[in-house]
């Protein structure tokens, strides 16, 4: 790493530093001076940024290739990045994630709303699966890894380097195990439940633990009715209702493997009998089901992002306009509809006005009973939007 008072200098244009400031962590291409010393810079540099009139703005990872050029690492221009810095970033989001969930599973460092942007950790007890999102975190491995023994002494850490906005930053996308051996999927627990997780092989980093305190909410609807939970993945709502009593849990995913999880996931909890997993794709089987005339007394809508760009959008927003509308048609009068987003670039008021025009395309009207986001181990930053991605939506309908 390099010593402080030989970091380069990166200055923003006349103006542009208010934003940053006040809080943004994030610092724009078209937002600094992008000469020729900066061009140079190779992806990852650690740089004193500095405002047009040369006051210290804060240390910075800098990268000239994508538009988020500079993302704030600590305010101090001075501060040395090493692994006490990590330790003790590491020993904060510890302290406040054992008070939220105690036991040992849940996402550790949420990336910038933990001080670290680029970086996301999640802990399955003693397993650590690690992804790094940005040239200048990639950079700090050899500080960082040390770090995580030092706090909690994982006996494995897989690095999930493997989501596409790797390449924005100029990175190669891989998957490898950094510490110790996985030979197969691990168990893990959530609300009381057990569920498995493959760590190589599987979505994201895994498990979806965002979804942790929706699960919860929506299982206490469960006892005692059908339940029909799309892009069911490993079986996170549908373990969820059938402990809680549920008539009956319908499953239905186009991964094979992920439902082989949650197939063996409901032998854990001992609700085999409650369950039933169909694989299929999600739109397909929700014609199906209506033109059998089949009801549900809650239906859980978990999709994947529909909209992954900014060019995704348009066709994006009518692929929730049309789930929803789909997925309404089969709740029974009365019931419920859970519905969620996990696009971070769908707005908020974009998701919810496709609520309302899908339950119209649906012939439905209801109410929403609860508008909500990810669990609290996916803190959002203040000044960052776009950390709220995850937008969710219970309704019951008339």
């Amino acid at each position: 790493m390099t010593a402080p008072d030989t970091r380069p200098i990166v200055r923003l244009l006349a103006g542009r530093h208010k934003r940053v400031r006040g809080g943004h962590p994030w610092v724009y291409s078209n937002e600094i001076v992008m000469d020729a010393a900066a061009k140079k810079l190779e992806p990852g540099t650690l740089v004193r940024l500095e405002a047009a009139n040369g006051a210290a703005l804060g240390l910075a990872m800098f990268n000239p290739r994508p538009l988020i050029a500079a993302r704030i690492l600590d305010r101090d221009p001075g501060a040395a990045i090493d692994t006490a810095f990590f330790e003790r970033k590491l020993g904060a989001a510890l302290k406040l994630r054992e008070r939220l969930y105690p036991g040992g599973h849940y996402r550790l460092i949420h990336a910038e709303a933990d001080g670290l942007p680029g970086l996301v950790v999640d802990r399955y007890g003693g397993r650590l699966v690690v992804q790094v999102n940005t040239a200048g975190m990639d950079r700090l491995l050899p500080v960082l890894l040390p770090a995580l023994d030092a706090v909690l002494a994982p006996s494995v850490v897989v690095l999930r380097n493997d989501p596409g906005v790797r390449r924005l930053e100029g990175l190669a996308e891989e998957v490898r195990i950094a510490k110790g051996a996985v030979d197969g999927p691990i168990e893990l627990e959530e609300n009381g439940a057990r569920y498995l997780a493959d760590l190589v092989a599987g979505q994201k980093t895994g498990w979806f633990y965002d979804q942790r305190d929706n699960r919860a909410r929506v299982a206490k609807f469960a006892s005692g009715v059908r339940v029909l939970d799309v892009y069911a993945h490993t079986g996170g709502f549908a373990i969820a209702c059938a402990r809680a009593g549920a008539r009956e849990v319908i499953a239905v995913d186009s991964s094979g493997p992920a439902l082989e999880l949650a197939q063996l996931a409901a032998r854990l909890n001992g609700v085999t009998n409650t369950c039933r997993f169909a694989k299929a794709e999600s739109f397909a089987e929700l014609e199906r089901l209506a033109q059998a005339l089949e009801r549900f007394d809650v239906v859980v809508a978990d999709p994947p992002a529909f909209v992954k760009s900014r060019k995704d959008l348009a066709a994006g927003t009518r692929g929730y306009r049309k789930l929803i509308r789909l997925a309404a048609a089969l709740v029974a009068d009365g019931g419920l509809l859970f519905m969620a987003s996990c696009s971070h670039n769908l707005e908020r008021t974009t998701f919810d006005a496709q609520l309302a025009r899908g339950l119209a395309d649906a012939d439905r009207t209801g109410r929403v009973l609860l508008a909500s986001g990810a669990a609290r181990d996916h803190p959002i930053h203040p000044a960052v939007p776009e950390t709220a991605y995850l937008k969710a939506s219970l309704l019951q309908l008339d």
